[in-house]
């Protein structure tokens, strides 16, 4: 709209100008006619006696004529003749601009300076005198400023109405675009990653004859494909959740009978291979029931099932939790930092003891000996301020982004070595956001920080 009036301004400038100027133009041709005829008017002069001026004609004439008389390039007589007034001289400090008008070309422009601005033209007399005709410029001046006054009102009264029609105007036609803003902005504010997403927003009153409706039509096909994609990526997770829960849950039971008779077996006089291939299946039945219950913890938090809720001491859970690490490896040098008073939270102490457990390991794990682990527990007004800092080599750079992802590892032989199943800290951010809070990583090499948020109770 700004630019709009801004050529709008330019374009009522241009026309004043040239209106002003052409205006100017015709006034003063037409001054330049009454010029030439004002020594037709005015004034006799005769050689070889005394100079007068007096009025030959008494019919009309325009007021304040100027006439001079020069002779051998002297003014010898001067004056304006007003309208029912008496001649008044014209003062001599102005003769010499009186003198000095060419002779015989077309009117021009002087300053008479206490008389103002004149039209005058030379005309040579028979006699060899010179008569100079002129009329005042005031009359074209008044005229023009009248002219360029009323263009600078007409003007600004023309802006303002066509700047408040205009925005009347846009603001109008931009209602339906600003509908579409809006449904756009509600819709980037749903959360689309994951879940069941019920995307019903659409833009309203769309009309297919105008630009902004086709726009609005777009966009609301669109939403329509999109909404028909998230069902079907619900629908994908459901069953791939209900797969995954229903697979780990029979697992359990032949992974429990493998284990049991592993044991049973081993309970008899073996060979040392056969107590060997013993001790393996039990270590690696013991690796697989590990995953399939993360797996079955997984798929039961994603379908939202419900955690338990009571008061929990974290304080309390951070002791049993360092010093169970510290009893799995005492090879690493465990430090704890936690307030006198207990700090406590609402939420599953089960789960949340699982999230300490899966931090520490994941700690002990992959650092090597002699890494100094730091637990700090913090209190503050939001709730609790968890983290878990090793001053060990680090996390890669092209790991970070991906570390709570599920089997996320950094190299194969490392994870699969040491029994890892890529889950630990998948089910720490699972568990965390279960409980309405988050886990954040830094890393460099020498600091590794995992912090975690918990609310406080409500007030």
């Amino acid at each position: 709209m700004a630019s709009t009036l801004l050529l709008l301004a330019i374009a009522s400038t241009v026309i004043a100008v040239v209106t002003t100027v052409s205006l100017r133009e015709i006034l003063l041709r037409r001054l330049d006619g009454d010029v030439r005829a004002a020594d037709r008017v005015l004034i006799r002069a005769e050689r070889g006696s005394p100079p007068s001026l007096e009025v030959r004609d008494r019919g009309p004439r325009p007021p304040d004529t100027l006439t001079a008389v020069i002779r051998d390039g002297t003014v010898i007589a001067a004056a304006v003749f007003p309208i029912g007034e008496d001649p008044r001289p014209v003062p001599e400090p102005v003769h010499g601009v009186l003198a000095g008008v060419p002779v015989g070309e077309r009117p021009r422009s002087v300053d008479l300076g206490p008389l103002g601005d004149y039209r005058v033209v030379a005309t040579p007399m028979p006699m060899g005198d010179v008569i100079v005709s002129g009329l005042p410029e005031a009359p074209v001046q008044a005229t023009v400023t009248w002219l360029v006054l009323i263009e600078l009102v007409v003007t600004g009264i023309t802006l303002a109405g066509a700047g408040a029609a205009a925005a009347i105007v846009v603001r109008r036609e931009l209602r339906p675009l600003e509908r579409v803003a809006a449904t756009a902005a509600r819709v980037s504010a749903l959360p689309l990653d994951r879940g069941e997403v019920s995307l019903v927003e659409r833009v309203p009153d769309v009309d297919p004859g105008t630009e902004v409706g086709q726009v609005g039509s777009a966009l609301n096909r669109m939403l329509d494909n999109v909404g028909s994609a998230l069902e079907a990526r619900h629908e994908s997770e459901v069953r791939l959740r209900r797969f995954i829960a229903d697979a780990s849950h029979e697992l359990r039971t032949p992974l429990a009978a493998i284990s049991g008779y592993a044991e049973l077996t081993r309970r008899e006089e073996l060979s040392p291979d056969v107590e060997y291939s013993l001790v393996r299946i039990a270590s690696q039945t013991e690796r697989m029931t590990a995953l399939v219950e993360d797996l079955l913890l997984l798929a039961r938090l994603d379908a939202g099932r419900p955690l338990e809720r009571g008061e929990v001491d974290l304080t309390a859970l951070v002791v049993d939790a360092v010093a169970d690490a510290h009893a799995a490896g005492p090879d690493h040098r465990w430090q704890l930092d936690v307030p006198e008073q207990p700090v406590t939270v609402p939420g599953d102490g089960s789960r949340l003891a699982q999230v300490l457990a899966n931090l520490l390991a994941n700690a002990r794990t992959h650092t090597p000996p002699g890494t100094t682990v730091t637990v700090a527990l913090t209190a503050g007004p939001s709730g609790a301020r968890l983290s878990v800092t090793d001053d060990g080599p680090g996390i890669a750079p092209d790991l970070l982004p991906h570390i709570f992802e599920r089997f996320a590892r950094g190299s194969a032989g490392r994870s699969r070595d040491n029994g890892s199943t890529g889950l630990g800290l998948a089910i720490v951010r699972a568990v965390v956001g279960a409980h309405g809070g988050r886990v954040e990583v830094s890393s460099e090499p020498g600091r590794t920080e995992f912090v975690v948020r918990l609310p406080g109770s409500a007030p």
